[in-house]
């Protein structure tokens, strides 16, 4: 049902096939957000339009890439006759490995999706928002709790995650006068595609480690994004918040 929150707004939601950016679009709807559910596989991306009970859109976009980026832009607006003045940047991969072994294009790939891309995006649609004179806009950006933890085997994924916090503090801070807010979190270990493919003994000591026991679900962190993409969160800007069950 409903509830009003987000009426009139449109959002985007990259990475919107499955996991968090499937159940980001389905309570962004639910709160009564218009929603363009984009990712790189625009199938599944179609699947998850057919679940909402709002006008939306799929598309298919590439975050690596600046026409790509400019091109799902192009097609937000034109779908709603408006700017997205929400976005949340969820597509993310992960290519693990040791650093010593780590071919070179494991590091780029990674980053190209999760750093380059959040910047893209975060660029091409808040220039898209100061065009149309939006006011209230918010940015989610996703980061990760192993931008902390740092775990082994991921260099490439936690320095870009890294690197999602910092980005996300200087848009903060050069988009405010816009009243374009930006914020990110950090999720846990969260029951998505992504986390599936992880050993099941790594996820056992996951769970023992984390004070509540268990694996977090996307709706999960999807909550928290319906939060910052509101205006009950209307002085949360440059935040990083951690959503791990008490993971550290």
């Amino acid at each position: 049902m409903a509830s009003g929150l987000l009426a009139g707004k449109v959002a985007f939601v990259t990475g919107a096939g499955s996991g968090i950016g499937r159940a980001t679009c389905r309570l962004l709807a639910r709160d009564g957000a218009k929603v363009i559910a984009a990712d790189r596989n625009l199938q599944s991306a179609q699947e998850t339009v057919k679940q909402l009970m709002v006008p939306a859109a799929a598309v298919e976009v590439d975050v690596s890439s600046l026409q790509s980026v400019q091109s799902a832009v192009s097609a937000a607006v034109a779908q709603f006759k408006q700017a997205p003045s929400i976005v949340v940047n969820s597509a993310g991969i992960t290519r693990d490995g040791y650093l010593l072994k780590m071919p070179e294009r494991d590091y780029d790939d990674v980053y190209s999706v999760n750093l380059k891309g959040t910047f893209l995006v975060t660029q091409q649609f808040a220039k898209a928002m100061i065009e149309q004179q939006l006011t209230n806009g918010s940015i989610i950006n996703l980061s990760s709790i192993v931008a902390r933890m740092n775990n082994v085997g991921q260099a490439n994924y936690a320095a870009t995650k890294a690197g999602v916090v910092s980005l996300t503090e200087v848009a903060s801070k050069e988009f405010g006068k816009f009243g374009i807010r930006v914020n990110c979190i950090l999720p846990g270990y969260i029951d998505t595609p992504m986390v599936a493919v992880v050993p099941d003994n790594i996820k056992q000591q996951v769970v023992q480690r984390c004070p509540l026991g268990r694996l977090g679900q996307p709706d999960e962190i999807a909550e928290v994004i319906a939060f910052l993409a509101s205006e009950r969160s209307s002085y949360v800007n440059g935040a990083a918040i951690e959503v791990t069950g008490g993971l550290k």
